[in-house]
């Protein structure tokens, strides 16, 4: 579990890349890693991000369809709930991991669980890479190469304080100085039981 940051980080770079060269919105995951692995998860995870992050951008399209929005509205919906089961189960292998670790009497939460900060870590290797994707295509707009150049310093910066938070948390949790809980995401809009809209009545 030492510096499980750098796997995560790794998997996420390697993802990133071969989305770029064989992904698409509509393709589904090209996996290398056996499934039931935590490897497959991460890189699962950081596909799904990126098939995402694309679908952010296309539905920002101005003069975007209306009805085509809509569907992609609702495909970003279904996108963020995988996301969700993903995290939840990535947890579910840090749970395991730990089982058997007695928390010390003084032990305490953390405000977030390990895997809910290694989504934020898949996410933010995305920034990364398309802020530096931004800043290699701003050739002849220093303008452009200064602000992207600029941010780029501060979402790597933001890389090694997350990749250094998440390991000291795992540290923890392993040393019984932190315990962690999971909180499934009990989200009502999905629910045809909890939504009023899907249950036919109005808000």
């Amino acid at each position: 579990m030492k510096q499980f940051s750098h796997l995560a980080t790794r998997i996420f770079k390697e993802a990133i890349g071969v989305y770029e060269t064989q992904g698409s919105v509509d393709t589904p995951c090209v996996n290398p890693y056996p499934e039931r692995t935590i490897e497959h998860d991460l890189f699962r995870k950081n596909w799904i991000d990126n098939a995402q992050w694309c679908l952010e951008d296309i539905i920002r399209d101005p003069d975007i369809d209306p009805v085509e929005a809509l569907k992609i509205k609702r495909r970003i919906d279904r996108s963020n709930q995988e996301r969700t089961d993903l995290v939840e189960l990535i947890d579910s292998f840090f749970l395991q991991e730990f089982a058997s670790v007695k928390p010390l009497p003084e032990a305490s939460i953390n405000t977030e669980s390990p895997a809910w900060a290694i989504d934020r870590l898949s996410i933010l290797e995305l920034k990364i890479y398309n802020m530096d994707k931004a800043l290699k295509g701003a050739q002849g707009d220093e303008e452009l190469r200064a602000k992207c150049s600029s941010k780029l310093a501060v979402l790597l910066e933001q890389e090694r304080d997350l990749t250094q938070a998440i390991d000291e948390l795992l540290e923890d949790i392993a040393a019984g100085r932190k315990y962690m809980k999971v909180y499934k995401q009990m989200k009502m809009y999905n629910d045809p039981q909890l939504n009023p809209l899907l249950k036919g009545q109005t808000l």
